[in-house]
């Protein structure tokens, strides 16, 4: 009964309860992000046997930032004519 601990002591001290709350929800922002950057970003890599070189299918133009602001994204040249080469 190792919880009935945890509430006894949460009714004894009413002042924790806002505490037990901010950190219950920075807990559930954590987790919602990582899930968020697991499904939604190429940059995680999950399966490392399946795509040996994810980074060749990242597009240039789009921004793979979580927040972008006024910055222009443009294919490099170089990387371009390199790839034209190797195909």
């Amino acid at each position: 009964m190792a919880n009935s601990g945890f509430f006894h002591m949460v009714r004894k001290y009413k002042e924790i309860i806002p505490l037990i709350g901010f950190v219950g929800v920075a807990a559930v922002g954590a987790l919602s992000a990582s899930v968020y950057f697991l499904w939604t970003k190429t940059d995680v890599i999950i399966n490392k046997s399946g795509n040996p070189e994810p980074w060749e299918n990242v597009n240039p133009s789009k921004s793979q930032k979580f927040i972008t602001i006024n910055q222009e994204w443009k294919p490099i040249e170089e990387l371009e004519t390199v790839k034209k080469m190797m195909k």
